[in-house]
């Protein structure tokens, strides 16, 4: 017999002992013999729950004192700090009213056990007790939700005008990046034209996507807005990148975007924590597929003057291959001989 199969019959032995102890109880609870061995066993349960409560909450707060620095990440955008402050005024306000009601829950199963001649007081309705605890939480959770859509109707909103523009967009499995050339306007793409080769659906007939580019990795400059358009080519994915508190979906047919603004390159976020591999991360965190675990791309923070030097350096997608840009042409020439064979006939029948 396997280990699993011992740990199974072990499991079960327990779930069965502890029916037929229910059982014993509730029978001697309906015939209404009331021996000294359910009073051991409520006293014994009783005494359980003050024992779960403690060493429940003592495992709990090792968990999270041991796990808090893989837990956060450093903050390396502007809009950030907020976001860690909106969540952690949550958390606390959340913890505080969680360990209340369980240390009452458990206090109160202790306290009120059940004892020979004692009987619950009936307590149907109380209107002052209902608007309490209906008018606290309701003012509380207003307040927050208040808080969260101010600040996500900042970075969800229009960026500011100087903004680094990158396109990202989902598939199953990895992630193709976007950026406008020095036009600073991205192309019109077209998912029809997608191919092997064309994975973007560029459509060249439109000459703002003649000098746009796309890339292995993102690179973006330190201190710089920077503007995510997501889209997704297929199911819902989701853009996280952790140390810049940014998560937002992409889904298909519906373009979402995100903007925010790194406050420290890769190398300094290498010498704060002490990794020189360190590498800030673009995931998804939407389960997508059986090649989920392979959707992550590297982000690069540069200085704003090598940012420059980077972005000088790309090459456009229509140069980097010639005969995409070609076929489009050669679509355009056969569109204009077309148009010109249809005028040359309308021009004769009106001099007749």
């Amino acid at each position: 017999m396997t280990a699993l199969g011992i740990v199974l019959v072990l499991v079960l032995l327990l779930i069965v002992f502890g029916l037929l102890f229910r059982l014993q109880i509730l029978t001697s609870i309906f015939s209404g013999s009331f021996t000294r061995e359910v009073g051991v066993s409520n006293r014994v349960n009783a005494i359980l729950f003050l024992i779960f409560l403690v060493a429940g909450g003592a495992a709990f707060a090792w968990s999270f004192v041991d796990s808090y620095d893989a837990m956060i990440v450093p903050i390396a955008s502007v809009h950030g700090y907020a976001t860690e402050r909106m969540f952690w005024t949550t958390m606390i306000i959340l913890g505080i009213v969680f360990v209340l009601t369980q240390v009452l829950l458990f206090v109160y199963s202790y306290k009120y056990q059940h004892k020979e001649g004692r009987r619950a007081f009936f307590f149907p309705h109380n209107n002052k007790i209902e608007i309490i605890w209906t008018l606290i939480p309701a003012i509380v959770m207003a307040a927050l939700v208040f808080a969260g859509w101010k600040e996500w109707s900042r970075i969800t909103g229009p960026a500011p005008k100087d903004a680094v523009v990158v396109e990202v967009m989902g598939k199953q499995f990895n992630w193709l990046v976007r950026y406008p050339g020095r036009d600073q306007k991205l192309g019109v793409v077209n998912y029809r034209l997608i191919d092997a080769v064309n994975e973007f659906g560029f459509d060249l007939s439109d000459q703002n996507g003649l000098d746009d580019f796309t890339v292995g990795e993102v690179h973006v400059p330190k201190g710089h807005p920077v503007l995510l358009k997501i889209r997704s080519r297929d199911v819902l994915h989701a853009v996280y990148m952790p140390h810049f508190r940014v998560q937002m979906y992409a889904v298909p047919g519906m373009p979402t975007k995100f903007w925010f603004t790194p406050t420290k390159t890769t190398d300094e976020m290498r010498a704060q924590t002490g990794n020189p591999k360190f590498n800030y991360e673009l995931a998804c965190n939407q389960i997508c597929g059986r090649g989920h675990f392979a959707m992550k791309l590297n982000i690069v923070v540069d200085e704003p003057d090598d940012y420059v030097a980077w972005f000088a350096q790309q090459k456009p997608f229509a140069e980097q291959n010639p005969e995409v840009l070609a076929n489009f042409k050669q679509k355009a020439t056969k569109m204009v001989e077309k148009e010109a064979a249809a005028v040359v006939p309308a021009t004769a029948n009106a001099s007749l």
